[in-house]
């Protein structure tokens, strides 16, 4: 498929025609060498700044319902080799960069604990062109990533949303450029201001108390929570806390005879590419804190090659932010059942961003079984931007 943008009597293109041949294809062949540990769960919440005990506080994980440590369900992305994001970018689309655009989720009972390992099937489920502000002709491409336990049960499914556009007309347009914005400074009394919500937020519900689902009403609000500022050293942290990014943790898997079509030219800039033969003498060559198209993220000189004008967050923690928000409301028996969201733009540096979410809808009979609200959440930075909408049904103890 090939979509023409006209301006100023220039054309502008976007060529996707060797993407067609993937389209349904199961991509991206790729394994995690061990199980979850509990210092990886962990290392996932204090990045995502989710203090939530029962995920890394060993004595109060043993005394709640769990018996021990147990991961959020945010973490189930961190079982993964690319987060979601790898079978949604498939096929070479010259001259164009990547951001992530949103993920839907479906969970299917269970948690994760130590010791646990999660095998993945990835397809490539298609993609549509549509006009867009940021870069002219844009490329909004969908890849499913299927998670089973060792048993071969279905433990989540993830659709992830990519966005691939073109570099040069981004750049043109400078919507996210370097001199439409500052890094902001934050003074001490706005710091104490974050502290005190972000702790407030943390008190909010530590005993993982749920709320009952007969007391619910449309309109009850979450206590709002604040993260940040972000950092380039607070986006490193996340993108340590993907057990993909620490070296060594994965292997290519591809069937005999298969070429992994993740491994072939995407049409990112060159020094945005992996270096596979590279890599094998050097892990920093397969690493994104310094090499491939992620590197953008916490690299300046990277992030203004490819429209974004300075360091930005990850579409991954924003969705994590999300999932972690609502579960710490719903307590610890409550459950998300299903989750999706957009991400509108980026965090950037020197934001904070601000989770709001309300009840929108309560189901007495539900599709997955049991009464379940739906809450709809908002983040928002600073200035009031909007950088994410989303939703998620859980499931809420339910006893007159």
């Amino acid at each position: 498929m090939q979509q023409d943008q006209t301006e100023n009597d220039t054309a502008v293109t976007l060529d996707t025609s060797d993407v067609d041949r993937y389209v349904g294809q199961r991509v991206v062949f790729a394994e995690m060498w061990d199980p979850a540990s509990a210092t990886e769960i962990r290392r996932w919440v204090q990045a995502l700044d989710y203090a939530n005990p029962i995920h890394y506080d060993e004595e109060m994980a043993r005394a709640s319902r769990f018996g021990g440590i147990v991961a959020p369900q945010s973490f189930t992305v961190a079982m993964d080799y690319g987060h979601g994001c790898h079978p949604s970018c498939i096929g070479n689309v010259p001259g164009t960069h990547l951001i992530f655009g949103g993920e839907e989720w479906w969970f299917y009972g269970g948690r994760i604990r130590p010791g646990d390992f999660l095998r993945q099937e990835r397809f490539f489920a298609g993609y549509k062109v549509r006009d867009t502000g940021f870069a002219g002709p844009t490329m909004f491409s969908d890849g499913d990533t299927c998670h089973y336990r060792e048993d071969g049960s279905l433990f989540a499914k993830e659709r992830a949303t990519s966005i691939r556009y073109l570099r040069d007309e981004a750049n043109k347009r400078g919507v996210y450029g370097k001199d439409t914005r500052a890094v902001k400074s934050w003074t001490e009394p706005e710091m104490a201001e974050v502290d005190r919500m972000r702790f407030e937020w943390m008190m909010s519900n530590r005993e993982g108390k749920s709320p009952n689902w007969r007391e619910v009403n449309v309109g009850d609000t979450l206590h709002r929570r604040v993260i940040g500022p972000h950092t380039p050293l607070t986006f490193g942290f996340e993108y340590r806390a993907h057990r993909q990014n620490i070296w060594g943790t994965w292997r290519w898997n591809p069937p005999e005879g298969l070429d992994d079509p993740a491994k072939l030219n995407a049409g990112f800039d060159e020094d945005m590419t992996y270096d596979y033969e590279a890599q094998a003498l050097d892990p920093r060559q397969k690493d994104g804190l310094y090499f491939g198209p992620s590197s953008g993220h916490l690299n300046p000189a990277k992030a203004e090659k490819i429209g974004m004008g300075g360091t930005y967050g990850y579409g991954a923690s924003m969705n994590a932010w999300h999932l972690d928000s609502v579960a710490f409301w719903a307590g610890n028996d409550g459950y998300i059942w299903h989750s999706k969201t957009q991400f509108r733009k980026p965090a950037f540096e020197g934001d904070v961003t601000f989770v709001d979410g309300e009840v929108v809808e309560k189901f007495e009979t539900s599709e997955f079984g049991l009464p379940t609200v739906r809450i709809k959440t908002r983040m928002t930075t600073q200035d009031g931007d909007t950088i994410l909408t989303g939703t998620a049904d859980v499931s809420l103890p339910h006893e007159r």
